[in-house]
Parts: C-alpha cells; structure tokens; sequence
C-alpha cells in the first residue's frame, strides 16, 4: 500500500502496526518529524484556497469518486481493520466500512443544502428595505485526531465532513491503527482532490497541535482531551472533543425481554466492548431481572471469539495490550469488591496468543464501584436491578458522562417520557449504540463526554464559521442614530420602545411620537 503524504525527512523512525489477535507484525509506517509536519500544514494551507473556491458540486463529485473507489475496495480494507484493530470483519464491514460509504454518499448530497445562504428574520427592519441572512465560512486547516477503536469510521465521517466545507485536514490516525489511516488516506486521494488537501501525519500529535490550526476534532480519552483543549484554548481554536461514554441501558417491566437481552449482548460486547457508546452498564427491573440476566448469560456463553478475520468469529481481539490490562485490572478489583462473575471474568487464551478478554457478565455490584462508573471500554457487562422509574432515572444519570442511554419497553410513550428526563446527547428507545452508523444524526454528549456534535447537519456546520450580512438597501438615507445627538434622538428610540410595550394604547402612542421624533431627528443630522 503506498504511503498517503509527502514526508521527507528520515529521522523520526517508524511506527510498526501489530495484529492483536496473533501478535504478529503486518506493517509499518514512517513517523513524521516536526519539521515534516511544519511543511505539510503549510501545503494544507495552500490546498485549501484552491478547495474553498472550487465549487460544492464539484467537491460533492470527488467525494462521490471516493465513495466507488471504497465499494470496489470493500474485501480488502474490511480484512486490513479487522487485522489491525482486532474486531471481527463482519463489523470491520458494517460498523467501519459500509458506515463509510453511506456517510460520504450523504455527505456529498446534502451538504449543499445544509451549507446555503440562510435568512435572518429581521422583523420590521425589513420595512426600510434592510435584510440580513447568514452564510458560512470553511475553517481552513483542521486537524482530526481519530482513535484505534473505529480506525476508520470515525475519522472518515469527519475528513468527508471537513471536506464538503471546503477545508484542508491534517488527519493523526492512533499509532496502533496506522496502516487503517493509511487506507482512509489512500481512499480519499484516489478521487483526485489538490495536492495537499488531506495529509495523513503519523508520529505525534503535539507536533499537529503545534501548528496554527482553524479546528480541531478530537475522539479520545478524558484526560487527552483536556490536554488538547488546553492547548487550544492559547490560540482560541475551536474543538470537537468526544471524549467516552459509561452509557447505562434500562430494562422495564414490560420490554420483550429477548430483544432487549440480544441488545444488550450486541451494545455491550460488539467491537469487544471497545466503544465509546457500549452498553457498560443495565438497568432491569427486578420483576423481569431473573429471567432477563437468564437470557444474557445464553446469549453470551454462545458467542464466538476469535481472530477476527474469519467471518464465523463473533468477537474478536482486545485492540492494545494496554486496555487489555485496563480491563483485567477492573475486573479483578469488582471481584474483590464481591461481584458474581456469571460468564467471563478472564482472558481467553484459547481463542490465540494475543488479547483475548472473555465476554463478561457480572452482577452483584454496587451503584458507586468503579465498573459502574468509570469506562471500561472493554467486553463487560455490570447488571442492577431496580424497583421505580425515579430511582432508575436518578442513578443512570449519576455519572460523570452522557454519550448515550438506551430505554427498553414495549410503551412507547414510557420511554420517549424516561428519554426525556435521561442526560445523554443520544437516547434510544428499544434499540443501543446504532445511530453512530446513521449519517444523519448528531453524535455526542453531555459533561465529560465532551464538547459539540460530529455528524449531521451540526456536524458539518462545526467545518464552518458563521458570517453574517446585512444590507441597507436604502443607499441614500442615513441612519436615525448617527451623529449629532438631540433630545429629538431621545425621543425617537423612547417611543420606540413604548411600541413593544403591551396594550394597543401603548403601541399607537409610541408608533405616533416616534414618527414625529424622527422627522426631526434628521433635520439636526451631521
């Protein structure tokens, strides 16, 4: 696979890609050096001017040429995400690539219309032939830093975002997903956009960060992502920053119970657990708790794990050795805590040598543990019971994040009730962690899961700056409030003001001495 970029120097080293399952080495990339880095965002810059005047149809068409390059190139980058990233290839397709595809097929055919000129009601400004309407500015370079668990998903719903809006992007994928990058890079570029446009930059990110940048959208940790806003707080650079979730399912008693288990299975342990909106801990109330957690505990035990490239594995690989350690860590400590582990609970050396964890469930916990409030983002599932919808509302709520929640009930108007009082930027009802997959939906959250939306009309909306135009097309007229002052000035505003005021009375007495006012206001104008 030829490298996506124009690196030049040679003394940054490389970074060697892994795959997860095996241990085994399949590639590597070489690290840009800061000076590398230096260079590239000043051939952003460049690409951008050209890209901002090219016109929208124009963009749209190279991102749909992207969009064919990626169906014709399904087989292989599907396989190459599950080899690197860990995760089964049925969802490297569906979870990554198909994402993918529909994204950018949205994106190309709508963003014209979310990017239009829009009207500002001006109200009666409008009858002195005045009128105002917003349009929007691409941002220029912006830098998007991706994280390994969706390689390729979550940076390339953003590139095609950045790009529709007219902006250059600096992309860093995760060093662990280097190669993915890589293909995302090779994909966007086979379209054939200005020399310079998108640049995948391997090695560090501060060396990105560094550099004076329009944006930045950043999917991560907590902890790195107060570092990257802290950064770009001494140039005011605006940030995206999602940043996890600890998202909490709640079962009521009257859900179908077998939909709601296979959700639950699905939310919790699909990508080994290793998302940001995964079931990490549910909610079922104790009427229906002993033959739910019956189901899951089935459902579980029949899932198969494996190496990921085979298209019978149901779960794949933990993606690094790190968050494998995380998640043992964790668990070992709920254990001590006295949980009751009913499936998992410890690595799986049988499905290969490399970081296996067990789909886990476990029950017995307590509200203010750590596996119930801090991410694991692994394969885990913490089950509670509770008895009244006020109690389950509070305590799903007490957490210090709100990516999503998910409300399993078969009254729909119970559970968009419960959505409503939930603190989550996405609620489902009767369905957990899909709508990162719909193009058209907003994703994000509340407290620390971080700061604005990706995806969507605000998603694309954040590639942009606001500017505001308004025109007087009186020419000829000057404005009652330039100089000189007067009391007639006075006068003029103040029965203005009374206009607004309620009761008729009111309005004609203020319509009537503000029409006088005027009259001689401009007769004492400079």
């Amino acid at each position: 696979m030829a490298l996506v970029g124009t690196k030049q120097s040679d003394d940054a080293g490389c970074i060697e890609s892994y795959d997860p399952a095996t241990l085994e080495k399949i590639g590597q990339v070489s690290a840009w050096s800061e000076a590398d880095v230096d260079r590239a965002a000043d051939r952003g810059r460049a690409a951008q001017e050209v890209w901002a005047a090219t016109p929208i149809k124009e963009r749209a068409r190279c991102l749909l040429k992207a969009r064919d390059y990626l169906v014709d190139n399904t087989d292989r980058i599907s396989e190459l995400i599950s080899r690197e990233n860990g995760k089964p290839r049925v969802e490297s397709l569906i979870n990554d690539v198909f994402t993918v595809i529909y994204g950018i097929d949205y994106y190309a055919k709508y963003a014209a219309k979310f990017l239009a000129d829009e009207p500002v009601g001006i109200r009666w400004w409008r009858l002195v032939r005045r009128k105002s309407y917003l349009n929007r500015l691409p941002r220029g370079l912006v830098a998007i830093i991706s994280p390994w668990n969706y390689p390729f998903s979550i940076p390339a719903g953003e590139v095609a975002m950045a790009l529709m809006a007219g902006t250059a992007v600096l992309l860093k994928p995760a060093r662990a997903t280097c190669l993915t990058g890589e293909a995302l890079g090779e994909v966007f570029n086979a379209a054939g956009l200005p020399d310079g446009l998108l640049q995948v930059v391997h090695g560090s990110g501060a060396a990105v960060l560094k550099q004076k940048l329009d944006f930045i959208a950043f999917t991560g940790s907590v902890d790195v992502g107060k570092k990257v806003m802290a950064r770009a707080a001494a140039t005011l650079t605006p940030v995206m920053l999602e940043l996890g979730g600890k998202d909490p399912m709640i079962v009521c008693h009257d859900a179908n119970l077998e939909v709601a288990a296979a959700a639950a299975v699905w939310g919790a342990f699909s990508n080994g657990g290793q998302a940001c909106a995964s079931v990490e801990r549910v909610y079922v109330h104790e009427a229906v708790a002993a033959a739910f957690i019956a189901k899951v505990v089935d459902k579980t035990r029949k899932l198969r794990q494996g190496h990921g490239v085979r298209l019978d594995v149901d779960v794949g690989a933990m993606c690094t050795e790190e968050q494998l350690g995380i998640v043992k860590a964790q668990m070992e400590r709920a254990r001590a805590q006295g949980a009751k582990f009913l499936t998992g609970g410890s690595t799986n050396p049988e499905a290969g040598p490399g970081y296996f964890y067990k789909p886990t469930v476990l029950t017995n916990v307590g509200q203010d543990w750590e596996c119930v409030q801090q991410e694991t983002f692994g394969p885990t599932m913490p089950i509670l019971t509770f008895k009244d919808e006020a109690d389950v509302i509070r305590r799903a709520n007490d957490n210090l994040y709100g990516l999503t929640a998910a409300v399993f009930t078969k009254n729909i108007r119970r559970g968009e009730a419960l959505a409503r009082k939930l603190i989550a930027g996405t609620v489902y009802v009767n369905d957990a962690i899909a709508t990162h997959g719909f193009a058209e939906t907003p994703w994000g959250g509340f407290k620390d899961t971080g700061i604005g939306r990706t995806h969507g009309k605000y998603g694309l909306l954040d590639f942009t700056g606001i500017r505001h135009v308004h025109i007087n097309r009186l020419s000829g007229m000057k404005n009652p409030w330039f100089f000189g002052y007067s009391e007639a000035g006075y006068r003029a505003f103040k029965n203005t003001g009374l206009m607004l005021r309620s009761g008729l009375g009111h309005k004609l007495r203020g319509a009537a001495g503000a029409v006088a006012a005027l009259r001689a206001t401009y007769k004492g104008h400079i």
